[in-house]
């Protein structure tokens, strides 16, 4: 299990184990490729973002993954894989799951919700921390993590 501090300054707990963390995952983040692109979506006041949001009355973590990417980027996954989670903690504590997805079609759509719609990017990750169009969530060691998962196996 790994330990850090957010970049809000609050404690983070990341594990590659499902399940790790108490209460029960109820939000998703989900890192999608199309081809040799990473799919984004922008966020109207964070910026450019992995997809993602909470789960549903109802809904597995694998659906509220399914849907959440299309809601916000129209890309449509099938089976999101699942990498790790992790729990924040906070005035309000939750715990989020991460799931990897290879997109197999992008729709293009008329709302996207609290999103301005897809970004396809393929740059350097080394770049982002100082790049001000990247959300804060995209900035600290969940995503790093998730990627060594996602590109070491």
């Amino acid at each position: 299990m790994e330990q850090f501090k957010d970049a809000n300054g609050l404690d983070v707990h990341f594990s590659y184990r499902r399940d790790a963390f108490s209460p029960e995952s109820g939000h998703v983040l989900v890192i999608c490729r199309h081809g040799e692109d990473w799919v984004f979506t922008r966020h109207k006041k964070r910026g450019l973002e992995f997809p993602g949001g909470k789960r549903e009355e109802g809904e597995s973590l694998e659906e509220a993954a399914i849907r959440e990417t299309y809601e916000e980027t129209g890309a449509v996954i099938t089976e999101p894989a699942f990498i790790g989670e992790y729990k924040v903690h906070g005035d309000a504590p939750f715990v989020k799951t991460i799931f990897f997805g290879e997109v197999t079609e992008i729709i293009d759509k008329e709302d996207y919700l609290e999103t301005d719609g897809i970004f396809l990017w393929n740059g350097d990750w080394t770049g982002i921390q100082d790049d001000p169009s990247f959300s804060f969530i995209m900035k600290d060691r969940v995503i790093e993590l998730a990627l060594k998962k996602i590109t070491n196996g």
